[in-house]
């Protein structure tokens, strides 16, 4: 008893030392937004007691909120500055507040740091959140493999192994690496490749790949490639070196600003002295000028023109199930004009269903549906799956009994129910002669509209066909109607096949389709694309859409989708209505004009400032109200968007 009280206690002690662990990971993760909101209450704290603090009390305040704040923006500022040898937006924010400290207002200088520190601080934040996609498809790679050597099976780690090796693995595994089958057949999940929810049979002789999951049959495999030539690295590589690509519209932005560091200090630098030797000011004056400028010129206002109308039309889209990542994509998707679809999960649901059902003539329709449905009710198989719920629709099958259910890897299932053999697969199973004559042959115009055929016989005849299908979203063709009615061109890029992708193309109304891509082709259409419309969006769900979407000017993910596909995405359908796209268009057109707005209003502001200093009608408390005035009322602005 006191041994078992021991463990508990030690237990307790571990997972109350994750949790502090994990506490304290949190913290650091955000510590720049939190100083950041500790600076701002600290401003706000010293503004109200104001009256009832001591000078030097008053000043240590604003210094701690300063420094607090400040930190990570002028180490960032202060680094980029030696390492590019090129002053920066973040030197000029800090000069902007030292020179209002410096000539008596501290509190408008602790507030220039606040909003840009907290600008900063959900930048990091954003940014951190969005790496985490890297981690994500790692763990979906096996570390360690069965190396079978000389009919001896090790286990070893995934990346000791050699092209050539073989290695055994069993049903229900994920594949380690990529190879082609010696022994054995199985059907394959090649969802975290292809993207498509059917399960892909594979005999001897044919590719695997790491990453994807041999489902119903042991396989044995050798080596093609080195691990770390694999396929799926291959996606995490994609995926990497996209996100490392700068959008024009950030490269503008970054030499925008520093011309304007450049052009604002220089400014500052020629104010302290000229108007003195020229104008027969005094240096006092002078100085108290150029104070005054550097402070009615420090870009706050420019910032809240882009920060909180970008917030709203986020926060705005998110409450109608559209989220925004950041304020980049929200500004890029109104200059789409050509959108990528994948199919699987995308433009359809995801999970094939039972679309036909056929018969021979003088059967028992609803015992054959009962009997299919009970013996795939004992398969793991996506189709057995289907054809399972669709019996549940039409009849009770709990109380048939099935016997000797067997799995024939890559072609069907057998079983026997009242002493009555059972086959239900695909027409090379259940007799391929029959299967094709079958119902005057409607097998072949069923599988040319798309679906997937899937027999069932009954001894040594066949009684049954079922045509499955992964079908459209409700919304897909409505959706894909507005796209095209706002002059953007609509493509399908799928893993599937011709005659699939040919069939969902023509049912969804589609400007045009690719099938059969994979990962590293989607990219390559994804960039030929770009070239030809130049802003360019892809819509996906899977790990195998994560490089797509991470190359075009806006990625897309549904709600539903892949942890990968998720993280990678610069916006997410959270509801995975495909008519949202056009909603997050319209709020897109709606913020970039407020933004400009915005932006044409605080500059003329700071021209009208600086002009007003110039010719020493403006005085410095003055300056801080239409500064801090311009700030507000383009703020304000920006908050109309949360309507």
């Amino acid at each position: 008893m006191e041994t078992n009280i021991e463990q508990v206690r030690s237990v307790n002690i571990k997972n109350k030392g994750s949790s502090n662990i994990a506490f304290f990971n949190r913290l650091k993760e955000h510590s720049e937004l939190i100083a950041a909101l500790f600076s701002g209450l600290l401003i706000l704290i010293t503004w109200a007691l104001k009256g009832s603090l001591s000078p030097t009390l008053w000043i240590t305040f604003h210094i701690i909120a300063f420094t607090v704040g400040g930190f990570a923006k002028a180490k960032e500022g202060i680094e980029e500055t030696i390492a590019n040898k090129e002053l920066n937006v973040e030197m000029l924010m800090i000069f902007a507040a030292i020179g209002s400290a410096a000539i008596g207002y501290w509190t408008e200088g602790a507030i220039l740091i606040f909003i840009f520190a907290l600008s900063g601080a959900l930048e990091t934040y954003t940014l951190n959140k969005s790496n985490k996609e890297i981690s994500s498809l790692m763990n979906l790679q096996p570390e360690e493999a069965v190396l079978v050597e000389n009919g001896v099976e090790k286990i070893v780690p995934v990346s000791d192994l050699k092209v050539g090796d073989t290695i055994f693995v069993r049903a229900s595994e994920r594949i380690p690496a990529d190879g082609i089958i010696t022994k054995g057949a199985t059907s394959i999940d090649e969802s975290a490749i292809t993207g498509e929810s059917v399960p892909v049979n594979k005999a001897n002789k044919q590719d695997v790949f790491a990453g994807t999951v041999a489902l119903d049959g042991s396989i044995s495999i050798e080596i093609t490639k080195p691990a770390h030539e694999t396929l799926f690295q291959k996606i995490i590589h994609l995926v990497h070196s996209a996100q490392k690509e700068k959008s024009p519209s950030q490269l503008f932005i970054e030499k925008f600003e520093g011309t304007y560091v450049k052009v604002v200090l220089a400014v500052v630098a020629v104010m302290m002295f000229l108007p003195y030797l020229l104008f027969g000011w005094s240096l006092t004056e002078s100085i108290y000028r150029a104070m005054i400028l550097l402070v009615v010129a420090s870009p706050c206002a420019l910032v809240a023109s882009i920060m909180p109308a970008t917030l709203a039309a986020i926060s705005n889209s998110a409450k109608k199930g559209v989220l925004f990542k950041g304020g980049v994509h929200a500004e890029n998707v109104s200059h789409v004009k050509a959108i990528a679809f994948d199919k699987t999960g995308t433009l359809t649901n995801g999970k094939p269903v039972v679309t036909d059902v056929y018969f021979q003539s003088d059967t028992d329709k609803e015992r054959i549906i009962a009997i299919a449905g009970a013996i795939e009710k004992e398969s793991t198989h996506p189709l057995a799956h289907a054809i399972t719920t669709y019996s549940l629709k039409q009849q009770e099958i709990n109380s048939i009994h099935v016997q000797e259910m067997k799995t024939i890897s890559g072609n069907g299932v057998s079983a026997y129910v009242d002493n009555q053999k059972w086959e239900i697969g695909r027409a090379a199973f259940v007799g391929e002669k029959d299967a094709l004559t079958f119902h005057d042959g409607i097998a072949s115009t069923l599988a040319n509209e798309g679906k997937t055929i899937v027999f069932v016989k009954v001894e040594d005849q066949i009684v049954a066909l079922f045509a499955l299908k992964d079908t459209l979203r409700k919304d897909t063709i409505k959706s894909i109607k507005a796209l095209k009615k706002q002059g953007i061109h609509t493509v399908m890029l799928t893993g599937d096949n011709k005659v699939t992708a040919k069939a969902i193309a023509s049912e969804t109304g589609i400007d045009q389709y690719i099938a059969e891509c994979l990962p590293e082709e989607k990219v390559n259409y994804v960039k030929e694309l770009g070239e030809r419309f130049e802003n360019v969006a892809m819509v996906g769900d899977g790990i195998n859409d994560a490089p797509a979407l991470a190359s075009a000017d806006v990625g897309i993910a549904m709600g539903e989708g892949t942890d990968v596909a998720l993280e990678t995405a610069d916006v997410v359908l959270m509801k995975n209505d495909l008519s949202k796209i056009t909603n997050a268009i319209s709020m897109s057109n709606r913020m970039n004009r407020v933004v400009k707005q915005n932006i044409f209003f605080s500059l003329a502001v700071i021209g009208l400032l600086i002009l007003s200093n110039f010719f020493q009608i403006l005085d410095l408390p003055l300056g801080v109200i239409g500064h801090e005035g311009s700030t507000i009322l383009v703020i304000l602005n920006g908050l109309r968007l949360l309507k």
